[in-house]
């Protein structure tokens, strides 16, 4: 990765920052979650693609079924490897813990008829008590 020039812009489209550190695959699917109202920029809600970002920004945004944010490090040049891509934000994302699994769903499949019965005789004896 090399350092950005000194050509660099110090602000760019958001739509078009978006699609150079990968956050979406085309730059119109960028500009559709900005002009559909799904984009904060500095906790300010935006709705037009049009809208810049400069370093230090912080961007909220979704993506598949997380809510990311993003700080911007650096305006690209390029939309570059994903290595390079990677040099341009910081991931403030607060991590998630890992949803546990349901009882009994040790990676054995489906219950089989005992593990059935066993199942009702524990839900009458609860309701019995």
């Amino acid at each position: 990765m090399t350092a950005p020039s000194s050509s660099a812009p110090d602000k760019m489209r958001v739509d078009k920052w978006l699609w150079q550190a990968r956050f979406f695959k085309t730059r119109s699917l960028s500009a559709k979650v900005v002009t559909g109202g799904h984009m904060r920029v500095n906790g300010q809600k935006i709705s037009k693609s049009s809208h810049s970002v400069a370093n230090g920004d912080v961007l909220t945004f979704p993506q598949a079924r997380k809510i990311l944010v993003i700080k911007v490090l650096a305006v690209g040049d390029r939309r570059g490897p994903a290595t390079e891509a990677q040099t341009l934000y910081e991931d403030l994302t607060p991590k998630e813990d890992p949803v546990p699994r349901g009882p009994g769903a040790d990676g054995k499949g489906r219950p089989t008829k005992r593990d059935r019965r066993n199942l009702d005789l524990m839900r009458t004896s609860r309701l019995e008590d």
